[in-house]
């Protein structure tokens, strides 16, 4: 088991989420199309449209949203047509960053992206330069007020887990891709909801980022969060509590 961490990115992202309950939403409706379309309409024998709805649930995302979700994934129409994109590219003082993206137009959203990173002093490098100081892992997300630190860690370490990190408000349960509706479950029976089960890249070592650097890479960071094809962003930077309340 690693140490807890001062902060990650995971909980950049939360925060982020959190201002764009809309944006969630209709990323969520996407991944759910999605996955129908890759692996059929039933949650049962497709872990994937489980993983994606039990996020949507634990995000309070209404019923009919999720249905009209799976209904776009059976059917034919064009805006479902969505391929699923992975960029890689480094940020400033070369923070590595790996964007997944779903879109209808590859060329526009390759664009964009080029675009936002080299407004903030980045840039795109090619396919694998950046993921492979990664590792792609379940991640589960439960609040502190649901469970006592040693229960939990006690729990996740009986459980075949990687790794368990937490921040102000949650714990992050790291776990092998294989396990984690599983382990989600377990979890969510032992504890209470959790807030999301999902697939992230987890870096293998972080930079400290310097109070100098801080302010253009969470720009970096919003300006990919913010855009409309963006799934999920991914970073290995780590930043003391300190330099984030100075830009809060």
């Amino acid at each position: 088991m690693a140490g807890h961490s001062k902060f990650k990115n995971i909980m950049h992202r939360k925060g982020a989420q959190d201002k764009k309950r809309a944006k969630v939403f209709s990323r969520l409706g996407r991944e759910i199309s999605v996955s129908v379309k890759a692996g059929g309409a039933d949650p049962e024998s497709n872990i994937r449209l489980r993983s994606a709805i039990s996020a949507a649930k634990a995000l309070n995302m209404p019923k009919d949203n999720i249905e009209r979700a799976v209904k776009k994934g059976e059917g034919n129409d064009a805006d479902s047509n969505y391929e699923e994109v992975r960029y890689e590219g480094y940020g400033p003082d070369g923070i590595a960053i790996i964007v997944e993206a779903m879109t209808n137009n590859k060329n526009r959203t390759a664009a964009e992206i080029r675009s936002i990173f080299s407004k903030s002093g980045g840039n795109l490098g090619e396919s694998g330069s950046v993921s492979f100081g990664f590792k792609r892992l379940g991640a589960i997300t439960l609040e502190k007020k649901l469970a006592l630190e040693e229960d939990i860690f006690n729990f996740v370490v009986e459980n075949g887990s990687e790794d368990l990190e937490s921040n102000e408000a949650d714990y992050i349960i790291y776990c092998e891709n294989s396990v984690l509706h599983n382990l989600n479950e377990k979890i969510i029976s032992q504890f209470g909801q959790t807030t999301s089960a999902e697939l992230v890249w987890k870096s293998e070592n972080t930079i400290e980022v310097l109070e100098t650097t801080a302010g253009k890479l969470f720009k970096l960071l919003n300006s990919l969060e913010d855009n409309e094809d963006v799934q999920s962003v991914s970073s290995n930077f780590e930043v003391t509590e300190d330099i984030l309340a100075s830009l809060t």
